[in-house]
């Protein structure tokens, strides 16, 4: 267990600004996590848990305890001709774990290449890319009670998974810490490649519909649009895709026929919030030290000592003028500190 006093936090966020935190406490397993809870008495004191730190906004230093798992390992717990279930550390990466997976010939986790972050937020943030959301993964969430330190386990259903959101966003906020995430895995060929411009770009490759090609594919797509957080800080997608009735779509089509859309259901429809974002005059601009980056709408940028609310500042007007133009609402995926 490694604990720290008046830690700056640069180095455990992507956005890289220039904060600290009163404690900052990484543990390796679960009892030591029990004996953090009971040493500093965390069901009474202000906390944070964080992973890789890709999906926060540290807006002023944090007067409390900073936790980080370092719970590593994968076990194989059911394996058949058909599929396996693998219980992953929480302090895993996730990409480490997708290339774990993808070396095994394990399908599912490909899309998910590349996303910044650990296992444990996977389960809390239900992260999502090229049409894969981690919820199509996840059986099993294992977690610490906050307030007993009890170990408790939670099923696919019980986590409540939407859209970015899962019951520990919402109503079991603050109350569990994630341990071990169990994910079911296809070991027969299952690959989706209609999102986006996936299936394009592994036809510009030439190259045959393999596990570790369609990894790489994603791969460079993101790399291509997306800007290295230790080069420029930032936390990737900033805000979430709204999904609007398919009324208010439709009329925004007769006006922008061009406009990309993903059928969520008869009566809903996704809209791109990079798409507005750019159509709002938004890309490339800059406020400040931040900015928005050149090459993807949707990824806010720290070009150099921004502070968190110079970001917040930027990502409202973005909200402001998106919301004067088309009439939705955007909402960060991005947690603000």
């Amino acid at each position: 267990m490694k604990v720290l006093q008046n830690c700056p936090l640069k180095p455990f966020h992507t956005f890289g600004m220039d904060v600290k935190a009163s404690f900052f406490v990484e543990y390796d397993s679960v009892d030591e996590l029990k004996n953090v809870l009971s040493q500093y008495d965390m069901p009474c004191r202000k906390w944070l848990h964080i992973g890789g730190g890709s999906n926060l906004l540290f807006v002023s230093d944090y007067d409390g305890v900073v936790l980080h798992s370092c719970i590593q390992g994968y076990e194989v717990v059911s394996d058949s001709e058909d599929e396996v279930l693998v219980r992953v550390g929480a302090g895993v990466t996730w990409d480490d774990f997708v290339s774990y997976a993808v070396s095994r010939q394990w399908y599912g986790a490909e899309n998910l290449s590349l996303i910044p972050g650990e296992v444990g937020a996977s389960a809390v943030q239900n992260i999502g890319a090229y049409g894969v959301e981690a919820k199509d993964l996840i059986v099993k969430v294992e977690a610490l009670e906050v307030a007993t330190g009890k170990e408790c386990a939670f099923s696919n259903a019980e986590c409540r998974y939407a859209y970015r959101e899962s019951i520990f966003k919402k109503e079991w906020k603050g109350k569990y810490i994630i341990t071990y995430v169990t994910y079911r895995l296809s070991k027969r060929p299952q690959f989706h490649l209609d999102y986006g411009n996936v299936r394009e770009e592994l036809g510009k490759q030439g190259c045959e519909l393999t596990l570790a090609n369609v990894r790489n594919t994603i791969i460079r797509i993101r790399e291509a649009k997306l800007p290295d957080p230790k080069v420029q800080g930032n936390a990737g997608s900033f805000f979430m895709n709204p999904v609007v009735p398919r009324m208010l779509y439709e009329s925004l089509l007769a006006k922008y026929p061009d406009m990309p859309h993903y059928q969520v259901d008869e009566e809903w429809v996704k809209i791109p919030a990079a798409w507005m974002i750019d159509r709002c005059g938004w890309k490339g601009k800059q406020m400040g030290r931040a900015g928005v980056h050149d090459k993807q709408a949707l990824v806010l940028v720290n070009l150099g000592g921004a502070t968190g609310q110079e970001i917040v500042t930027l990502s409202q007007q973005i909200q402001a003028s998106v919301y004067e133009k088309f009439g939705i609402a955007i909402s960060p995926e991005v947690n603000f500190i």
